[in-house]
């Protein structure tokens, strides 16, 4: 038989895939539950999903319901999905010594949006072992605050665990024995333990490829590609503009000192991190709707955050911009943005607001759930964001579905579920005439 080759975008799509029904295999164990017996397959396919898609909506809470083992399978998967399962494997195969191919490297470019194949294993070994430096790091600087409040040896692995769970941007915890999905709200106060997941959270939510012109130019700011400029200011943009919101008009229970740590934390937690300081049931109309626009932005490229990024909505006020002041290019700091660029950012806007609309406006009308915080649930899904109203383990069937399949086109990207369904294309196609219509 003719040996089938897949495409870049085929194999992307389908090693995400596995490694969710791989991981819903394994929570299915009962070793993996607490308890007699075993967690059933759809909430199992949840977990799985949330955890290699890096949201963290669950369905069930991860302290109360995994034993410790099933918890460190969705460690794992959480680790396996920050980097990317294509990262992730060719990791072992550096650890194995085999030779990385021409396909292989490839299929990398692809997974974590370098700009050209050459030099792209360098890149990959710098982004494996910094993530796990920085991961360990964290768990280093959360020791003394988990052990503080736990007592325990076991404030070892909630150290390492949420250290994890915040540089993959995952959103998962440990903290269900202060309450049901608690999550942080526990530490809303606690200056050390914000600061230290702020960072781990920005980390990875800036991108690899960011990190990679820090390392080599340092702080030359000036010698940066234009992306990673792009992507550092507009997160800097992301984080203060709601910082500023919530500060003013959120949080109104809080005196204006104790405000400080919980808007900022849940100003960059909105960068897909998924945890939460203070319950969001308390944020007015305003804020939910901030927050779901940020949520639907997301992370950057290459980075281990979802959403339609950072360099996307860039992209899209820089268009916006050279089309207001009659401009026939689109640029910014002295060099051109592509067409091709500016074509694939107005579909991925495209994709992701009919996505979040279309599925928050089926799951009430499935539920009889109000409009809006459906609409919370899916732009934290489709933007592996994993914050919630409370109204995820109360869904049916049906609308867990609709998240699930949100947080896989998330994670691997719409674009690219599209381009693996497609034939490679063998040549540039013929144009067509020309005509000009009126917009506007």
């Amino acid at each position: 038989m003719r040996k089938k080759r897949f495409t870049t975008f085929q194999i992307i799509f389908f090693s995400f895939l596995s490694m969710i029904l791989v991981g819903t295999l394994l929570l299915m164990l009962p070793v993996s539950s607490r308890g007699e017996g075993s967690v059933g397959f759809l909430d199992c396919l949840f977990t799985a999903t949330s955890a290699v898609c890096v949201t963290g909506l669950v369905v069930r809470d991860t302290a109360t319901t995994w034993s410790p083992f099933g918890q460190a399978l969705i460690l794992m998967m959480i680790q396996i999905g920050g980097l990317g399962v294509v990262t992730s494997a060719v990791a072992l195969v550096f650890v194995s010594g085999k030779r990385i191919g021409l396909m292989q490297r490839s299929t990398l470019q692809e997974s974590i949006a370098a700009p050209q194949v050459g030099g792209i294993v360098r890149l990959t070994k710098f982004i494996v072992t910094t993530t796990i430096f920085l991961e360990l790091i964290g768990a280093a600087l959360l020791l003394p605050a988990f052990w503080r409040a736990l007592r325990s040896p076991v404030a070892i692995w909630y150290a390492l665990f949420h250290a994890v769970s915040a540089f993959c941007n995952a959103g998962f915890d440990l903290m269900g024995f202060q309450g049901p999905f608690a999550s942080l709200t526990g530490f809303s106060q606690h200056a050390w333990i914000n600061l230290v997941l702020i960072l781990l959270i920005t980390l990875g939510g800036i991108g690899f490829l960011v990190w990679n012109d820090v390392r080599t130019h340092r702080f030359r700011f000036k010698l940066y590609r234009l992306q990673s400029k792009i992507v550092l200011i507009a997160s800097a943009v992301m984080i203060l503009i709601p910082f500023l919101w919530f500060m003013a008009f959120e949080l109104g229970q809080y005196a204006v000192g104790e405000r400080i740590w919980p808007a900022l934390f849940q100003s960059v937690t909105l960068r897909t991190a998924g945890f939460n300081t203070v319950d969001l049931n308390e944020f007015g109309s305003g804020g939910h709707v901030v927050m779901i626009l940020w949520m639907l932005v997301g992370g950057s490229p290459g980075s281990t955050a979802g959403g339609m990024k950072t360099t996307t909505a860039a992209v899209l006020f820089l268009t916006a911009r050279a089309v207001f002041r009659r401009k026939n290019h689109v640029t910014c700091m002295g060099r051109r943005i592509s067409e091709e660029t500016v074509l694939h950012a107005v579909a991925i806007l495209v994709m992701y607001f009919m996505l979040f609309l279309v599925s928050g406006v089926a799951i009430s009308r499935l539920e009889g759930l109000p409009l809006s915080s459906c609409l919370f649930e899916t732009a934290s899904a489709v933007g592996t964001v994993g914050v919630t109203l409370g109204i995820t383990s109360r869904l049916g069937l049906v609308s867990r579905g609709i998240l699930v399949a949100l947080m896989f086109l998330g994670r691997v990207g719409g674009l690219t579920l599209i381009y693996a369904a497609q034939p490679a294309q063998a040549g540039a196609p013929s144009a067509l005439p020309l005509e000009k219509i009126t917009v506007g």
